[in-house]
């Protein structure tokens, strides 16, 4: 029910801003149809569009048009919102799912490998590295990551072809492995702190107390007791970077020209194709209470003493 709610006010606010574009309906209609528009243009696009009707039905023809997976039309490129939406989203959702994948692969064990170290020279070094990279802007490593092993030795490629299909991209990761490093250490850096934090609290916990005085071994309290537990800030981190999957890494995708969603609403941006951003809005609302439900359920997963009911 917050769900619902929270997906209601959302589609709400992007409305009321909706009513802000420069000129109202007709200043719209010119920034799609472009300044040589006619009035009979003009005309049949805000009848088209509803936004001739009153404030109350405009919203309900708006709220309508999403339930429908209507978002509107792309006068610049030609194609309903939907079918850029269903075209770029894959691709976003293919970049984010190999860096997420990465950086929990290596966060997980770092953060493990850091409680076990706490306060070693070993620990002091990662964790000054971590800060490093969770303080970087991934513009700047993206571009750091392009001049060294693209431009100076020409290991990778500096950008993503436009051109390149899903098949491709799964079966071919020369071009997407600096896109992927670069939100995978950028995500490594926060979630092996999260790790090391929320292992240290769970070495302090009465439970791991108990197991060690009745004589269990250590790799059985780290990974039997102290991890399971430990897991639960990550799963929180994982359920909230599904609007970042949705929405794209705007900045990565625009470094690298990766043909992303956060790519599509760049460039929408760029040009005032007012649809194209509300529809990439919505979806990554969706996905962000998405993400938030799903957190809550795998929090029950992974601690036991968690239950919803009734």
């Amino acid at each position: 029910m917050q769900a619902i709610i929270v997906l209601f006010g959302v589609t709400l606010v992007v409305f009321l801003l909706f009513q802000f574009v420069p000129n109202g309906p007709v200043g719209l209609a010119r920034t799609d149809l472009g300044s040589r528009a006619t009035p009979f243009q003009i005309h049949n696009f805000i009848v088209a569009n509803g936004l001739n009707l009153p404030w109350y039905a405009q919203y309900w023809h708006l709220l309508d048009g999403y339930l429908h997976l209507n978002f509107g039309y792309s006068y610049h490129r030609n194609q309903t919102v939907r079918a850029l939406i269903f075209e770029y989203l894959p691709r976003s959702l293919i970049l984010l799912s190999m860096s997420t994948v990465l950086a929990l692969v290596v966060a997980i064990p770092l953060g493990i490998f850091q409680t076990v170290r706490r306060n070693k020279p070993s620990d002091y070094v990662l964790s000054s590295l971590a800060f490093i990279f969770y303080a970087m802007p991934s513009f700047v490593l993206g571009n750091l990551l392009i001049l060294y092993l693209a431009v100076d030795h020409q290991i990778f490629a500096p950008a993503v072809p436009q051109s390149e299909g899903l098949v491709q991209m799964l079966t071919d990761f020369h071009d997407m492995t600096l896109p992927v490093v670069t939100l995978a250490a950028i995500t490594v850096a926060a979630f092996s702190r999260y790790m090391r934090s929320s292992m240290m609290d769970a070495f302090a916990q009465d439970f791991v107390r108990t197991a060690r005085a009745k004589g269990a071994g250590r790799a059985r309290v780290l990974f039997r007791h102290a991890l399971r537990n430990a897991l639960i800030p990550i799963i929180t981190l994982l359920g909230l970077s599904l609007p970042t999957m949705v929405g794209g890494a705007v900045i990565t995708e625009t470094v690298f020209n990766f043909p992303g969603m956060g790519l599509l609403t760049t460039q929408a941006a760029l040009n005032y194709d007012v649809y194209v951003v509300i529809g990439t809005t919505i979806v990554a609302t969706v996905a962000t209470v998405a993400g938030s439900l799903l957190a809550d359920i795998l929090y029950a997963v992974a601690d036991p003493r968690i239950r919803y009911a009734r």
